[in-house]
């Protein structure tokens, strides 16, 4: 089976994994609006290519917080990716290792951080983290990665509460047997209460807020890039508080449904950080000239979360390459066609926002 394009793995992975499983990654909240506006946003948008610009020579390499890496091309923190390949995240670092990109893992993955390092001993690495009512979680986390070689912190701030997702309500949706959240393997020993994906039910901390920058902040000396804003006002506020960077994102749409789609939100953000951070984006990326949208728009890298799922599916390692080299191929065509030979070339002059 001969497999071009994303929208290939995506049909692969549905015909192919457990029905339950394929609903847990492709769920969004309630009616799925926002999961699905990430996608329309960026068919809204148009490019304004430029002509005879000689692009016979081409450069898709770029910098995250000074690590270079070979395209603007990043797998976002998604949780679970056993259920997709045997060996999950391992397979999964071993990709970007391969490719050059950065890796975020997640808090909720099924191969612990020692695994994942052990698998992709030279690759680009960040790790994402909630901040739980319990601290010292959160803080027992940040030590073992800043061990490992982790370059910078994720942290997650759109989930005060889960979602509500009703596929996995229906499906009753639980992690198999053999399957743990490694990272807190032994952790919650002896817990006989209800969890919630993989931890006990209660265990994030609703009450959250700015000020736990400052405690992040004074904890650890690596780098913090805040994972879920969507709006110009937090965008400031992350500025004020000292991070080093936004990941603008809705959580693939899994959070609050109706919020904006995060290439509509974009704009806003870059507009008032006015390169004072750096400023990513994830959800709705699934051809290389999204891609190429997302970098003209102010974006310094995307990151991609269910396709790398979609890929695993496939051919663990190799299919995740897949997935990475297809995108990478996409949006060097993309910046060509355009006229751009390298990413300083590519910026908001390429884009023209169609009428509604």
């Amino acid at each position: 089976m001969s497999l071009i394009c994303l929208a290939d793995f995506e049909a692969y992975a549905k015909e192919n994994l457990p029905k339950a499983t394929w609903e847990y990654y492709a769920a969004g909240a309630d009616e799925c609006y926002t999961r699905d506006d990430n996608l329309q946003g960026f068919r809204r948008i148009r490019l304004r290519p430029r002509m005879l610009r000689d692009v016979s020579v081409m450069d898709t390499k770029t910098t995250v917080l000074g690590e270079e890496i070979s395209c603007p091309i990043a797998i976002a923190p998604t949780a679970f990716h056993c259920l997709a390949w045997s060996d999950g995240e391992m397979s999964t670092a071993r990709a970007a290792e391969a490719l050059k990109l950065l890796y975020v893992a997640s808090t909720y993955a099924t191969c612990s951080v020692e695994e994942i390092s052990q698998a992709a001993p030279e690759g680009l690495r960040w790790f994402q983290l909630y901040v739980y009512r319990e601290r010292k979680l959160s803080e027992r986390l940040i030590r073992r990665v800043e061990a490992l070689g982790f370059k910078a912190l994720v942290l997650t701030v759109d989930v005060p509460y889960t979602g509500k997702r009703r596929t996995d309500i229906r499906n009753n949706f639980q992690l198999p047997p053999h399957l743990k959240v490694k990272n807190f393997e032994g952790v919650f020993e002896g817990h006989s209460g209800p969890d919630n994906y993989g931890v006990p039910l209660n265990t994030l901390d609703p009450s959250v807020s700015w000020k736990d920058i400052c405690w992040l902040r004074s904890v650890t000396n690596l780098p913090i890039v805040i994972k879920g804003i969507l709006t110009k006002e937090d965008a400031e506020l992350a500025v004020v508080y000292g991070v080093q960077g936004i990941i603008v994102s809705n959580h693939g749409g899994r959070q609050l449904d109706g919020e904006l789609a995060t290439i509509d939100a974009l704009s806003e953000i870059v507009e008032v950080v006015q390169g004072r951070i750096e400023v990513y984006l994830d959800g709705g990326i699934r051809t290389g000239s999204d891609v190429l949208k997302a970098i003209a728009l102010g974006a310094k890298c995307v990151f991609l979360g269910r396709p790398i799922v979609w890929g695993l599916t496939y051919k663990g390692e190799e299919g995740v390459k897949g997935i990475l080299q297809i995108l990478t191929d996409e949006f060097r065509l993309s910046m060509a066609l355009s006229g751009c030979r390298n990413i300083s070339e590519v910026n908001r002059n390429l884009i023209h926002v169609a009428k509604l």
